[in-house]
């Protein structure tokens, strides 16, 4: 057998070192954890050339409280026009930009079914007039009947009253008999109990009568109307002009079919023009009724201005005033119109809202719908402040923070800011940001989690 005897195992020097180098290790990862908790995250930066970018400098200046307004000319007021009755075309008598006067016939329908149900309607009228009218005699008939029958039975009184007066002394005489007298007083005594119940008849039959003539006359009436609105449905085939004005809109082919209450044209009475313009939902608030704004029109659109312009109370007064202030440009030959708000629609669609405005004192001759007029309008009046040209940085930050320059224009570093009234142009700056300072104001798509620029030249 043999025996095998366990050796001690001898480790090198580099072995024996390994739990020295892995403490050491873990120390020096230590170290750079407490190292960064101690000094925090480097800040972030990004490198950009100087030619890249937009620089601009706040200043104390005036703020000009406006913004750019670009409105559609559109009709002050505008006439839809319906079809009363359907039916098929059988004949245009209007087109497309004619001018037409209230009450002309524009199309001319025909619609027979409709034929067919006025007729029936109409005869169904006229036989329930025909019944009235003659429950109506009827009952100037009973009238008359009422008068005869009480004036016969005063007759019949006075008669037989004559008649057994004479009789009398014949009876004392002996030369009537007794019967015949007695006759003679008993149709004398029934006439007299008739008479107070054929006039009591009499009168309860007549205030009947003449409580239901009335109301007989009404329905007469009410029917004979309706006959007519009814006969006036066929004249609502032609289908006619609400208003006078221009024919804007109307596009029809003989044979095809009008709906009911179809709507198949639209005038625009000659009554002028407004303004529509879109707005940014951000102004949504500071945008009041009886706002002025003003717009350039081309002065060769302006020919007949004179002649066109009507102003309530003439030059006195102050819209009048206002209009004389519209400058014209003798370089350009336009002329800046003034105008009001005068309707907000505070619906916001894709990130715009509607306003109407109104032309102050008149407005230019030549205006055409759907012609786009450029302007401004003012949302206050012009002050002192800090102000900023306003740039591309806005739409990423909204004015919330912006990268200020350091006064040697090497960096520029993040900086919150505070904004106040704002407009097209220009930022009114109300804290963050002193007189003198430059900032950066063109796009910072890209930098939102930047803290420091360095701009290379």
């Amino acid at each position: 057998m043999n025996h095998v005897m366990d050796r001690p195992i001898v480790r090198r020097w580099w072995q024996r070192r390994i739990w020295w180098r892995s403490g050491a290790f873990v120390a020096a990862v230590a170290l750079l954890v407490a190292t960064g908790l101690l000094l925090g995250h480097p800040e972030r930066s990004v490198r950009l050339a100087e030619a890249s970018v937009t620089i601009a400098t706040a200043r104390r200046a005036v703020f000009h409280d406006f913004i750019p307004l670009r409105g559609m000319v559109t009709a002050l007021n505008t006439v839809y026009v319906d079809a009363p009755e359907g039916g098929r075309v059988e004949r245009v008598l209007a087109q497309a930009g004619d001018e037409v006067h209230a009450g002309q016939p524009l199309v001319q329908l025909t619609n027979t079914d409709l034929v067919l149900d006025v007729l029936d309607r109409e005869g169904r009228l006229v036989e329930s007039i025909t019944e009235l009218q003659t429950y109506q005699t009827q009952l100037e008939q009973n009238r008359v009947a009422n008068e005869k029958a009480l004036a016969q039975i005063d007759y019949n009184i006075v008669s037989t009253r004559r008649a057994l007066e004479r009789r009398k002394p014949l009876l004392a005489e002996h030369s009537i008999n007794q019967e015949a007298v007695d006759r003679l007083q008993d149709q004398l005594d029934l006439d007299t109990k008739l008479r107070p119940m054929q006039a009591a008849s009499n009168r309860i039959q007549e205030g009947l009568r003449v409580t239901q003539l009335p109301q007989i006359r009404r329905q007469l009436a009410t029917l004979q109307q309706d006959v007519k609105l009814t006969h006036a449905t066929l004249d609502d085939l032609t289908a006619r002009a609400p208003v006078s004005g221009r024919l804007t809109s109307m596009d029809l082919k003989v044979g095809e079919t009008l709906d009911r209450n179809g709507r198949f044209a639209v005038i625009t009475p000659d009554t002028g023009y407004k303004l529509s313009a879109a707005i940014d939902e951000y102004y949504l608030a500071r945008v009041r009724v009886g706002q002025r704004a003003d717009v350039v029109v081309d002065a060769a659109d302006d020919v007949g201005y004179g002649a066109a312009r009507d102003i309530e109370g003439a030059r006195d007064t102050e819209e009048a005033r206002d209009t004389e202030e519209g400058g014209r440009d003798a370089a350009t030959g336009e002329r800046d119109w003034p105008l009001i708000v005068t309707r907000i629609y505070p619906q916001v669609k894709d990130g715009m809202f509607n306003v109407d405005l109104r032309f102050l004192g008149g407005q230019p001759a030549g205006l055409v719908p759907g012609e786009a007029l450029e302007g401004k309008l003012a949302l206050g009046a012009d002050t002192l402040a800090t102000v900023l040209p306003a740039g591309a940085f806005l739409e990423r930050t909204g004015g919330s923070w912006v990268f200020v320059l350091s006064a040697d224009g090497r960096t520029a570093h993040r900086r919150t800011i505070e904004v106040g009234r704002r407009s097209a142009e220009q930022l009114e700056i109300l804290a963050g940001l002193a007189p003198g300072e430059r900032a950066i104001v063109s796009d910072y798509t890209g930098l939102d989690n930047i803290e420091r620029i360095d701009l290379v030249r």
